[in-house]
């Protein structure tokens, strides 16, 4: 009874057709702390997201001062956009999600919010094109990897995406500086903090999501490049770096 417990009765019953014809439902949601409405796709990973950020809250940090610039990378169906969007609706966000079945959903999602930008594509330490690969985790574990790093593939190959570097979407983006930078990216943050000299220091605050389980020598590059930030802190699955200039509210750590 997970879906009605998490989706309601209506959840289940779009689960339940969708199961028995064996292609997931689009389910439209309402909640009073979400201004529009918006989608899940039923049964998939997509209630499981939905329950991580809107009924847990796992991106339910406290600020000083509303933050300005986010980028939300591996948005998925966007609900962690959305969240932020509610939040702090004078903030610029930036949505970035690679795979294409995602992504026209977090487009969906967040059409009615004209402070989110939906971008398709990979956060990566290059501009290039790198390969999508299906590790069968569901719609929200697709993973990116390079196929001449010499690595065992981690999934099915997809199609090939464009990978962009922080500085790039920076850059094209007109963003300065990054209030928020939350990145939930499978296993890929190893390679984006291979040498983030170019944009860390323009980044006040971390949300990153580790999967060293997925792709060892996640938490080796992560560490390893994330020196002068002040605070650290676990909240949830994600780890929590944060600036003294940062507009996080301070937290022990």
């Amino acid at each position: 009874m997970y879906y009605q417990h998490v989706v309601g009765l209506r959840g289940l019953l779009s689960a339940a057709r969708g199961k028995a014809a064996k292609t997931p439902r689009l389910l439209e949601m309402r909640r009073p702390d979400v201004r529009f409405p918006f989608f899940l796709r039923v049964p998939t990973s997509d209630v499981c997201v939905f329950e991580q950020i809107l009924i847990h809250r796992e991106y339910g940090f406290e600020v000083e001062r509303a933050p300005a610039t986010i980028i939300d990378a591996g948005a998925n169906i966007g609900l962690a956009s959305i969240v932020f969007a509610n939040r702090f609706p004078e903030a610029r966000i930036v949505a970035i999600e690679p795979e294409e079945g995602n992504f026209d959903i977090l487009v969906k999602n967040v059409a009615p919010y004209g402070n989110i930008v939906p971008l398709r594509a990979a956060l990566w330490h290059e501009n290039r094109k790198i390969h999508l690969v299906d590790p069968c985790l569901g719609h929200w574990g697709f993973m990116t990897q390079d196929a001449g790093d010499g690595e065992r593939p981690y999934g099915r190959t997809l199609h090939p995406v464009q990978a962009l570097t922080v500085d790039r979407i920076m850059a094209d983006h007109g963003l300065k500086q990054v209030d928020i930078l939350k990145m939930d990216i499978e296993g890929a943050e190893r390679e984006v903090f291979r040498d983030p000299s170019a944009w860390l220091d323009k980044v006040d605050a971390l949300i990153v999501e580790l999967h060293e389980r997925l792709k060892p020598g996640c938490n080796r590059s992560f560490y390893n490049s994330t020196h002068g930030f002040d605070r650290e802190w676990l909240q949830g699955e994600n780890v929590y770096l944060a600036r003294s200039r940062s507009c996080l509210a301070r937290r022990a750590a």
